[in-house]
């Protein structure tokens, strides 16, 4: 029927399984995955790093209810994705995978995921796609300010969802269902991250290797923390209500040798406005360790621009 979705449903369902993650052998956390690739031994599985951390055993529930043990291979926080190994033998389907940039607002999409837990699992929900290029502010383990360029959705995400496959209408993957708005006065707006965005990093997940990102060199408060500026010795003119704020410079750092000072406001980098230090993170780390940066920033008022060459995170 030219009103359903099913054949598009049945190209990715097999290869849609629940997850359940255990820490001493207690469920701490609930969500979805799916198989994106196989090789001659093995089935990997791409879901959300929050479904599967701190967990030390993760089962997966296959389509037709069979229980497998899988091995965490590596993920990421800032990417919010994990890489799971399964014997080839246990895959019972594989997705496949499309691109989200020649997707167009308005196109129908589906998820399939285990919303609020193993009961429900394979449920299917569908809807639009309502926004791209959105930038959605996020909290993480290690820090407050972060935001993530995320695809916007009406199709319904719940508890379980996670981690669960974005589907365009001809039963592609096109993003991983990530986070939902959840307050009493939003309904309906959930969020996916691209997957192409996602398919960057799958090489060095699967290997187990940890992200390197790069480092300014700098300690920094947003320009509308004005108490804790004040707290650091740091005022600013009235009108000065965003970018983000040197408050130290490392010594030989990138922004050292580049002439950064405390009191500079930073305002973009490479040309893209930095309202604030999450924004400024995003732009940083869409860059590589020995990569130099274009840097504006006010300094006594008046806007400059410097060169910054990027270092490594020294664990």
């Amino acid at each position: 029927s030219e009103n359903s979705i099913a054949d598009s449903v049945d190209k990715v369902y097999d290869a849609v399984l629940a997850i359940v993650s255990y820490k001493n052998d207690t469920q701490i956390a609930s969500g979805t995955g799916f198989v994106y690739k196989t090789d001659n031994k093995y089935g990997y599985i791409m879901t959300n790093q929050h479904v599967i951390e701190n967990s030390d055993k993760v089962i997966l529930i296959m389509s037709d209810d069979r229980e497998v043990e899988g091995k965490i291979l590596g993920g990421d926080e800032y990417l919010d994705l994990a890489i799971i190994r399964i014997n080839k033998s246990d895959v019972k389907g594989v997705a496949i995978i499309g691109d989200s940039s020649t997707s167009n607002v308005g196109d129908t999409v589906f998820t399939i995921g285990s919303p609020m837990g193993y009961e429900y699992r394979g449920t299917a929900t569908s809807g639009i796609l309502s926004g791209k290029n959105r930038m959605v502010e996020v909290s993480i383990a290690s820090t407050n300010d972060f935001v993530m360029q995320v695809l916007q959705i009406d199709a319904a995400i719940n508890p379980g969802n996670s981690g669960g496959p974005l589907v365009n209408i001809k039963g592609e993957v096109i993003g991983i269902n990530s986070l939902k708005l959840v307050e009493d006065e939003i309904e309906g707006m959930g969020f996916a991250i691209p997957i192409e965005y996602a398919m960057n990093y799958v090489d060095e997940l699967e290997k187990g290797n940890k992200i390197e990102r790069p480092l300014i060199g700098i300690t920094m408060l947003n320009a509308t923390d004005s108490y804790r500026l004040y707290q650091n010795g740091v005022m600013l003119d009235d009108d000065i209500d965003e970018g983000v704020v040197v408050i130290s410079v490392s010594k030989n750092s990138g922004a050292d040798k580049a002439g950064l000072k405390k009191g500079d406001v930073i305002l973009a980098v490479n040309g893209e406005k930095v309202s604030n230090a999450a924004y400024l993170k995003y732009e940083l780390y869409k860059c590589n360790v020995g990569d130099t940066i274009e840097v504006t920033y006010m300094r006594n008022g008046k806007t400059a621009k410097t060169k910054v060459t990027l270092t490594k995170i020294e664990e």
